[in-house]
Parts: structure tokens; C-alpha cells; sequence
């Protein structure tokens, strides 16, 4: 699970601007219509915040350093990374050697990663800042091909960056457990029957879930 906590202030955004948003009235209503278990999560907990962050280089190094670790432990390793080098650029990460990582706490494998993020930067094999022109299954097949982005973190990537609304991640254990929990589905595969039944509004059904798994424990992203 990768979260921050954005809360979008819908008094001073204009529809237009909302209704582009995983998290809009909209959307929010049709996909109580579609499944109930959703107006129990509402009615319990609230609607979820519309979590984002901005696209590019920074948030990306971020996801994949929280893979498969918590979000505490992935922050302090940014940050600490950050503060070393001064300015969190491709050029910057790849000044530094494997000792420097080890001592801003970045694991080998995540090391490799985020210097080939870096590189393909770096020689504009990817452009972050077009991403936003592609369709979803053009920008999972240019992530996808960078060494250290997978699935997970193109999906986060899509929903927190890109605001797409039809994403899925059946990898992130926090929704798996979820959907475990409120539904008889006890397997990857049923899970994914299951997602079917929320479309077009899955990213959508994906906040809710990690709102009723945050609200549930009292912990905030």
C-alpha cells in the first residue's frame, strides 16, 4: 500500500476539475449503486480522501522504494537519500556509488532500480512528463520495461500521479486482505471476477478499501 493523504477541498475546484478526480461525487454515487458493500465502508468511515501525488521522476523513486516495505520505513529512506544528495534529480542519483546508497539505507536491489529509472531518464528512452498523452496500457508497457517497475508500481503510479480511474492493483496486500474480509473471494482469481463487477470506477473501489483498511486500524497514510 502507498499512500499520502490529499484531501482535495471541493469548494474551490470547479466540476470539471472534480469530476476529472478518482475521488468525485459522481463517481462516488454510481459506485454505491453498483456494489452496497461500498455505502457500509461510507457510512462507517466517510469517503475516502482523494489521494495523489505529482507526477515524475520524484514520485516514481518514492514507489519504488516503498515496495514491499511500510510506508514509514520508505519515507525515512527518502529522506535521508534527499538530504544527502541536495536535489533529488536522475543526474544526481547516479553520481552516487553503492556505499553512499548503503548509507542513505537504500537496499542493492532498490539501487539498481532507481539507477536505471535514472538512466532510461536520463537518455529520454522515457519521458515522464509525456505519460499523461498515452492510454493506460501504453504507459504499463513503457514502465513495465524499466527494470524495478512492475505492475504494483505502475499501478500506483497511474491512480496517484495520473488520477487514472480504472485501475486494479491485485497485487497490493492491503486491498487483497480487504476484499478477503467484506467478500467470500479467497483467491487471486476471485478477486479479479470479483473487480470486474466495479468497472469503470476500480481505482475508485481501491481507495475505499484502503480507507476501510487505514480507518480500521486508526492509522492515517
Amino acid at each position: 500500500m502507498c499512500l499520502r493523504e490529499n484531501p482535495v477541498k471541493e469548494l474551490f475546484l470547479p466540476e470539471k476539475v472534480l469530476s476529472s478526480l478518482i475521488v468525485n461525487k459522481r463517481d462516488v454515487n454510481l459506485l454505491l449503486e453498483i456494489d452496497p458493500k461500498f455505502s457500509i465502508i461510507k457510512e462507517k468511515y466517510g469517503v475516502p480522501p482523494n489521494w495523489s501525488r505529482p507526477a515524475g521522476f520524484i514520485s516514481l523513486s518514492q514507489i519504488i522504494l516503498e515496495q514491499q516495505v511500510s510506508l514509514a520505513s520508505a519515507k525515512a529512506h527518502f529522506l535521508k537519500l534527499n538530504k544527502y544528495i541536495g536535489k533529488f534529480t536522475p543526474a544526481n542519483i547516479l553520481k552516487l556509488n553503492d556505499t553512499e546508497m548503503r548509507e542513505c539505507q537504500i537496499s542493492r536491489q532498490k539501487t539498481v532500480y532507481l539507477r536505471e529509472l535514472s538512466k532510461n531518464v536520463l537518455e529520454k528512452k522515457i519521458h515522464l512528463n509525456k505519460l499523461h498523452e498515452m492510454d493506460d496500457a501504453g504507459i504499463r508497457t513503457t514502465l513495465t520495461q524499466i527494470k524495478g517497475i512492475g505492475h504494483w508500481t505502475t499501478d500506483i503510479y497511474l491512480m496517484f500521479c495520473l488520477q487514472s480511474k480504472d485501475i486494479f492493483p491485485i497485487g497490493d496486500i492491503a486491498v487483497v486482505n480487504t476484499i478477503k474480509e467484506l467478500y467470500k473471494a479467497d483467491s487471486h482469481e476471485k478477486i479479479l471476477k470479483l473487480s470486474e463487477k466495479w468497472k469503470p470506477y476500480r481505482s475508485l473501489a481501491t481507495y475505499f478499501f484502503w480507507h476501510y483498511y487505514l480507518s480500521k486500524r486508526n492509522r492515517i497514510a
